[in-house]
């Protein structure tokens, strides 16, 4: 017989690993072949194919003049240029897709809870195997095919793999075997199948910028040839120049023209945007975020409201149980060696100790320690039973040692249970007790129930959960509880007191937990809702659970407010608990307005008016629904602001997916909250938001820089490659077409990876939000652009037209200063774009950044390279040291003018701006016909359908 190791190994060997196939990536070939498939590219290479065989015949043909036989060499400089803009695509492409693919792997990667020689576990779901027994439970999706062993009320979504939105109900296999061998029930109604993909749930601005640059490059690219086209057939008449030298000139022109198109089209912002996306969404993984969808990272940077849930987020999720009463508080129990925040005298309040004095002989204040020999065996029984047996948590392994597995509520009340109350092996308590039927938790009745079996043939249903909602429905309670405990009535005097000990508890920080029972001489038949049986219960105790705020939270709750980002908490906690919890946090003031925080009924009872209203001014939203904060979400959308929201819960997929932004928990939340998220918290913890925050600002302004960077680059080099063409009687440009292929480059490739890498700064929290409708480059980085562009343009100019005049270089070394000084201008430009506001620090974080400084080297490397070993090439000369002087001390220039344009007041621009009247056809117009309706005329479906469409209607 194999070990139990050996079966394992076996199982693994004939079954392999739980994988799906993976798609197959492109090679690089495919991806070179790709990015050649550019229609401007393919044209400006038949262009050099045509100039090279013009240029062999004119080297090598039977008429050549006396001098150097150079005129192959510019085809085949173009052609290599070429070749250099394609495998650099082709590589970033590459990168790209193979950071992608790590991300996509991360994702697919999660546990499971499987049942192994008897033993639950927790493995990974790709070491799942033919044999495995899983534990699901509400939230799950099922990640292979299967069968169902046991369950209660289990149904599932299986449209992912059917198409069918209806739940499916599931039935455990032996009991379908049974009842179609009994003739009982049709086989094709008892489902026990449960399909791989199913979900247990019961148990556009910057294309649009990129088109336009576009069509002005193009119109540009063609007003050059057409005008050079003119001059070249006015001149055609009076040349000298052979067929072969004509027609050399015009493909030339043809070149030139193309080129300008190359220039002009901004292949390079598309990269820009990916490259910061996978930049970022790498660094992000660093700092616990998991991206799933790309697009949420850019929109998480202009985030102004963040609806964040408490349980784990906000607090530790490390939950202990340091409080409680037994009954109407006769008996309370408080842990005074308990290491936390609030003494164990806080949490019994002064006025217990009053009701000691006054009630001696019927009300006892016991330590922790003390409480399981204090309680009579029966009493101690039944609590113990009520958290055992009441629980969805298992007992398994961790970290070499027997541990719970489950919800940190469901694990803190079995630690207490087992330190405190004698619990013996959790699988041994439950299987005394066989359980016929289970309430799974539920958010709209705020507690679950456990109905069992007892050995004299009666039921007990046990329920916990909310302590206000089960204090409704109990009618008697437990006395004399230290004593030999009996029941009573519950008067209404004992549930105020009972209720004034919950918000004791409750203004301490302090989650409270209510259990109750209900004996039963028979369980109805068939199985009956929670509704039907849910009252005159028994009241047992409370429990009051610590959860500590995290570490950081109130740092990073301070760091959203400077940001002009709110902060709301979402919790199903009692009022005070959610209100101390908050103060704490900083979400609340110390000492302020309650009118800030709301209970979800009260949410729910506002009129749309109303709650429009109030909205903005909520800062807490306690005892609420998945339901309220969808609604709470959706109503914050209308108003125009970026949500953010997390969830963790499979009711919580609404709420997610109706934010801008949705983030699930990595630890505590399910696979259905996970789908429907954007981003998953891998550690739970809401100070992770806050990096989200910052690197979705830092992608945006990253876009922008490079934008910034970009235009500038565009109108000079277009502007100073057409006046200088049109200028000259060769119709020969100052800049030819490798020169400016090698500024494409640094253009579109060099400076994307430059930009595209800058890590987020505390000076991004500095200022406010991007609205919904604000443009994509603002005032300051239309003063940058148009100030450098004249800075540019008035350097290369004065030095083409009036530079022989005083300068008295050979043409050659003249036209290569031009070029070198207007490289040199860029690669300075490009340490000036690292700002697009009016701060002057354009230095601040750039040590951080190694990229922007290889970025660099490169470009001064290859301007170095190109001048002094590449002329003939490049059609460039070496210059002497008073010319590279003059290179770099124009090119430098370009700091010192970024600093006085930021010195211009915005307003003066503004002023200027505004007496510039609109063009009829660029004002603002509904792309899309709104559709007006009174008041709620369409229904909830349809206003539902008419929010998820609106990413239609363009700003």
């Amino acid at each position: 017989m194999l070990k139990k190791d050996d079966r394992y190994a076996d199982r693994r060997r004939v079954f392999a690993e739980h994988h799906l196939p993976e798609r197959k990536s492109k090679s690089f070939l495919q991806l070179a072949w790709i990015a050649f498939q550019d229609r401007v590219l393919i044209l400006l290479s038949v262009a050099a194919a045509i100039s090279l065989a013009l240029g062999l015949y004119q080297t090598f043909g039977p008429h050549h003049d006396e001098g150097a036989r150079v005129e192959w060499i510019e085809g085949v400089a173009i052609i290599v240029a070429i070749l250099i803009v394609v495998i650099v695509g082709a590589l970033n492409d590459w990168q790209k897709e193979r950071q992608f693919r790590k991300l996509n792997q991360k994702k697919e990667d999660r546990t499971v809870k499987v049942i192994r020689s008897g033993k639950p576990s927790t493995i990974s779901v790709h070491d799942l195997l033919v044999g495995d027994v899983m534990i699901l439970e509400q939230g799950d999706v099922i990640p292979v095919d299967g069968v169902l062993i046991d369950g209660h009320t289990i149904s599932c979504d299986e449209s992912s793999a059917t198409g069918e939105s209806d739940l499916v109900k599931k039935t455990p296999a032996h009991a379908a075997l049974q009842a179609v061998r009994d003739g009982i029930g049709s086989a094709a109604k008892l489902d026990p199948f449960m399909l791989s993909g199913a979900k247990v749930l019961d148990g556009a601005k910057l294309n649009v910028l990129a088109g336009y640059i576009a069509k002005l490059g193009s119109a540009a690219g063609l007003l050059l040839f057409t005008v050079l086209l003119i001059e070249f057939l006015a001149r055609l008449s009076t040349s000298t120049a052979t067929s072969a030298e004509k027609g050399q000139s015009f493909l030339r022109i043809l070149i030139t023209s193309i080129t300008v198109i190359v220039v002009a089209v901004p292949e390079g912002l598309p990269l820009a945007v990916t490259l910061s996306l996978a930049f970022a969404t790498k660094k992000m993984t660093k700092v616990n975020n998991l991206v799933r969808h790309l697009q949420s990272c850019e929109t998480m940077g202009n985030a102004t409201v963040i609806c964040s849930d408490k349980t784990g987020t906000l607090t530790e999720n490390v939950m202990t149980v340091v409080a409680g009463t037994v009954g109407t508080g006769s008996l309370e129990f408080g842990d005074k060696s308990h290491e936390s925040t609030t003494t164990s005298h806080d949490i019994l309040g002064p006025e217990s100790h009053d009701f000691d004095k006054k009630h001696d002989s019927v009300s006892r204040h016991v330590p922790l320690s003390q409480l399981s020999s204090i309680l009579p065996p029966t009493l101690r029984s039944l609590i113990r039973d009520s958290i055992a047996i009441n629980s969805t948590a298992f007992e398994g392994e961790g970290d070499g040692k027997s541990t719970f597995i489950g919800t940190k509520t469901e694990t803190a009340l079995l630690d207490f249970a087992r330190t405190h109350l004698a619990m013996g092996p959790l699988a041994i308590e439950r299987a005394n007790h066989p359980t016929i039927q289970l309430f799974p938790f539920n958010s709209r009745q705020k507690c679950m129930g456990t109905v069992i079996r007892l050995p004299n043939d009666n039921y007990r249903l046990f329920i916990k959960g909310a302590p206000e909602v089960v204090l409704a429905q109990c009618s008697t309670t437990i006395t004399n509880p230290t004593t030999v405990s009996s029941l009573a009535p519950l008067s209404d005097p004992s549930k105020a007191d009972i209720s004034s000990t919950i918000s004791r508890y409750a203004s301490l920080s302090l989650r409270t937990l209510a259990l109750a029972y209900r004996d039963f001489d028979a369980w109805p038949s068939p199985q009956p809702s929670l509704d039907t049986v849910f009252d005159a219960m028994t009241w047992l105790g409370v429990m009051a659970i610590q959860d500590p705020v995290r570490d950081g939270v109130p740092a990073a709750v301070r760091t959203c407010h400077h940001a002009s980002v709110s902060v709301k908490m979402v919790t199903g906690d009692n009022i005070e608990t959610a209100k101390a919890i908050a103060r704490e946090c900083g979400i609340l003031p110390t000492s302020g307005d309650d009118g800030l925080v709301m209970e979800g009924t009260d949410f729910r009872r506002l009129s749309e008016g109303d709650r429009l209203a109030k909205v903005r001014d909520l800062r807490v939203l306690a005892r609420s629904s998945p339901e309220d904060k969808r609604v709470l979400v959706k109503t914050l959308r209308s108003l125009g602001e970026v949500v953010a929201v997390t969830g963790d819960g499979t009711n919580d997929a609404p709420a997610l997916k109706a934010a801008d932004v949705g983030f699930s928990m990595g630890i505590t939340g399910t696979e259905v909250a996970k789908e429907a998220s954007d981003i998953i918290l891998m550690d739970d913890n809401f100070s992770s938001i806050v990096s989200a925050l910052a690197w979705g600002r830092a992608i945006n302004d990253a876009v922008r820089k490079f934008l910034q960077f970009q235009l500038t680059v565009n109108i000079t080099a277009v502007v100073l490659t057409f006046v200088s063409a049109v200028a000259s009687e060769e119709e020969r440009s100052v800049l030819n077409a490798v020169q400016l292929l090698w500024v494409n480059l640094i253009m579109d490739t060099f400076a994307a990876l430059a930009l595209a890498t800058d890590p987020p700064t505390e000076s991004l929290f500095d200022r406010k939000p991007e609205k919904r409708t604000a443009a994509l480059i603002n005032l300051c980085m239309w003063k940058m652009i148009i100030g450098q562009s004249v800075y540019q343009l008035a350097v290369g100019l004065t030095l083409h037209f009036a530079g022989p005049k005083f300068l008295d270089y050979p043409q050659l070394q003249q036209r290569t200063l031009v070029f070198n000084v207007f490289v040199f201008m860029q690669i300075f430009k490009l340490v000036n774009s690292r700002r697009i506001d009016n701060k002057l620090n354009i230095f601040e974080g750039l040590h951080k950044n190694t990229l922007f400084m290889l970025m660099m080297t490169i470009m001064v490397a290859g301007q170095v390279i190109i001048i002094f070993f590449a002329g003939d090439a490049f059609g460039v000369t070496r210059l002497t040291g008073a010319q590279w002087g003059i290179s770099l001390v124009l090119g430098f220039l370009s700091i010192p003018v970024g600093i006085l344009i930021r010195l211009i007041p915005d307003g003066w621009i503004r002023k200027v701006v505004s007496l510039i009247p609109i063009p009829r056809w660029r004002r603002k117009r509904n792309d899309l016909p709104e559709l007006a309706v009174e008041g709620n005329g369409l229904g909830d479906a349809l206003l539902d359908v008419k929010d998820d469409l609106a990413f239609l209607k363009k700003d």
